[in-house]
């Protein structure tokens, strides 16, 4: 037992520098300037730096609308599924981690050739507007549509462990047998129960959309990701110090998440 808990020691240990000696080089690169010191400079320019506000609002926005329409499209998706045909479950397991085999440029190639043909084919009906709206470069549906594909291979994976913990069936026949129609079975009874999965699939939704560069500038766009790696050409240590912020806020969300998950865990067995 002694022998595991030092290994287990050791392989956290190296875990810990492997992740924290980058981030520690990080900070000091960016507080650090030849000839002046120790400043913080880097960090106090965030909020005034130009494109900064508009590019992290626009991603949050981003995954705010993606994590919607992926949750609709996947928790009834997959109730329905776990209920009325569990056999189709490998069919569909395929089909969502498909995102992952698919290379980044290959998709973004497919999207363009589409956006490219609506125009060129459809100009003179009303679904021209439709192409036009999709790629509103102050709200581009289009990478909402491309990030929902992208965070399938998440979310099936984190609404189908969630799924495997609870009796789905008996608490939705519970339910029916009470008066509750097919949707308010799912809200007032299965959702509930489904609130660390959801949870986890929001987190990782919402680090998806905040960290994805390939397609946004691909296909032209700016998010927060696309923004860090511009400013990166003139401004060095400002943007290392942005990419640190942001790191730190997404483990503070993890953090949030797992303490929210392990009250609502020690609430539910209470």
């Amino acid at each position: 037992m002694a022998r595991l808990n030092l290994w287990r020691w050791g392989v956290f240990g190296l875990a810990g520098l492997y992740f924290l000696v980058p981030l520690a080089a990080s900070v000091v690169f960016t507080v650090d300037v030849p000839g002046e010191g120790l400043t913080f400079d880097a960090y106090s320019q965030i909020l005034s730096t130009d494109g900064f506000t508009d590019s992290l609002l626009l991603s949050l926005e981003l995954a705010v609308a993606t994590i919607a329409v992926v949750l609709l499209l996947m928790v009834p998706a997959m109730v329905a599924l776990r209920l009325g045909a569990p056999r189709l479950r490998p069919v569909v397991e395929v089909v969502c981690s498909l995102p992952l085999v698919v290379p980044p440029i290959a998709f973004v190639a497919g999207i363009v050739t589409v956006l490219k043909w609506g125009p060129e084919h459809l100009s003179r009906t009303p679904l021209f507007q439709t192409f036009v709206a999709l790629q509103n470069p102050d709200f581009p549906l289009v990478l909402v549509l491309a990030y929902v594909v992208m965070a399938l291979p998440f979310v099936y994976r984190a609404l189908d462990a969630g799924l495997r913990a609870v009796d789905v069936r008996t608490l939705v026949e519970a339910a029916r047998s009470c008066g509750a129609n097919w949707p308010q079975a799912l809200v007032q009874a299965v959702l509930p129960n489904l609130r660390g999965a959801l949870l986890n699939s929001s987190f990782l939704t919402l680090a998806l959309v905040l960290g994805e560069f390939t397609v946004a500038q691909l296909l032209g766009f700016r998010p927060f990701a696309v923004w860090i790696v511009n400013v990166s050409g003139s401004q060095a240590q400002l943007s290392v110090a942005v990419s640190v912020l942001s790191l730190l806020l997404t483990w503070a969300l993890l953090l949030v998440l797992a303490g929210f998950g392990g009250r609502t865990r020690t609430t539910s067995r209470g």
